[in-house]
């Protein structure tokens, strides 16, 4: 059987695809205006696995989207999805015989139709109503079909757009900043809801998003994106614990960098000694990434540095610390812990696990 004609396999009022395809892109490149947008940009996607593309706004990450889905021509570079190229400078296959499903930002659901011919929208007649139906019930909108776009919530419209993609059986589903235009409260629920189905139907997907807590929650590989290059690709633990680039640090994890220098027994900064031994000479200057959760702090008259701010989140107070060279930390500590603006303490690593060096912009 050839891939464009396998079926949905239906179990209990859902479908179940067994993944087949993969997508791959290599070194694709796209300027505007001789700007450059995307260069080099080369990943897989395995199937039945998510790709999140994270990164600032105006790194490339919906260009990329955009150009696997045919809505922008590739400069260079090829797209192969379910092993069929679909663009490589010279061959450019249209968006709707890619096989590509879209979930766009704002959903783009027709608010003159039904939520049963949105589904539907695109669909022969032939099967349309068992389809759309069955696509229904998958999102968790059962006899919703008659409703309009109106008559949804924000979270329910976002369910008929999952729909509307799903329903051609796309080799791929590609969703640009799906949440973004949902409340915190529901935008944490569609991401469980989202990633829940994407899993259950064994979806291949591209999740575009500039928020690292969600392209680490969704994605089972994320690329961290920067100026149109990838600077990393690797599993969500990956990339948090083992940065290989500054830009990598800084982005996830509200990241501090301290000066430090290569001793025989450690790296020394002004925390105190780090007892890390990289294989680097002594007197080496290096830069260690610290987050909130590795920095301790002692109310101490006689410390190394002073609290210059403090914001209170509910489970934990961030406090900021200047430190007597200038360097600022932040820490995490327990919402008992009450440190007022101004008052000295000692700050030092808490050494529960090993942290990332940098030789320059690099990790070392």
């Amino acid at each position: 059987m050839k891939p464009e004609a396998l079926p949905f396999i239906i179990h209990n009022s859902s479908f179940i695809i067994t993944p087949v395809s993969t997508v791959t892109c290599r070194n694709l490149s796209k300027a505007f205006d001789d700007q450059p947008v995307v260069s080099g940009v080369s990943f897989t996607v395995e199937p039945g696995q998510i790709l999140a593309l994270l990164g600032p706004s105006g790194c490339g990450k919906t260009t990329t989207l955009r150009l696997m889905a045919g809505f922008e021509q590739l400069d260079g570079g090829t797209i192969e999805i379910d092993g069929q190229v679909v663009a490589n400078g010279r061959i450019h296959i249209p968006p709707e015989r890619r096989r590509a499903g879209i979930v766009f930002q704002d959903y783009a659901i027709f608010p003159h139709l039904s939520v049963a011919e949105n589904v539907g929208f695109g669909l022969e007649r032939r099967g349309r109503a068992e389809r759309v139906t069955e696509m229904l019930a998958f999102v968790g909108l059962p006899g919703a079909g008659e409703r309009m776009p109106h008559e949804l919530s924000g979270g329910q419209q976002q369910r008929v757009a999952l729909a509307r993609a799903l329903a051609p059986q796309p080799v791929v589903l590609l969703l640009d900043e799906p949440f973004s235009n949902l409340d915190a409260a529901l935008r944490a629920e569609m991401r469980r809801e989202v990633r829940h189905l994407l899993k259950q139907g064994g979806i291949t997907a591209v999740f575009v998003t500039h928020d690292q807590e969600e392209a680490l929650f969704m994605g089972d590989t994320v690329a961290v994106m920067n100026r149109g290059r990838i600077e990393q690709l690797g599993t969500p633990e990956t990339i948090f614990h083992r940065p290989r680039t500054r830009f990598v640090a800084d982005f996830l994890g509200n990241t501090d960098f301290v000066p430090g220098t290569v001793t025989a027994v450690g790296v020394q900064t002004p925390l105190g000694l780090l007892p890390q031994t990289p294989d680097l000479p002594p007197g080496t200057a290096v830069t260690i990434a610290v987050r909130p959760d590795d920095v301790r702090l002692t109310a101490a008259a006689d410390g190394n540095g002073r609290v210059t701010n403090r914001r209170f989140i509910g489970i934990a107070f961030i406090y900021e610390v200047t430190l007597a060279d200038g360097t600022a930390v932040h820490s995490w500590q327990s919402h008992q812990t009450h440190l007022a603006e101004g008052t000295a303490v000692h700050a030092t690593f808490d050494d529960a696990h090993s942290l990332v060096l940098f030789l320059g912009e690099t990790a070392v």
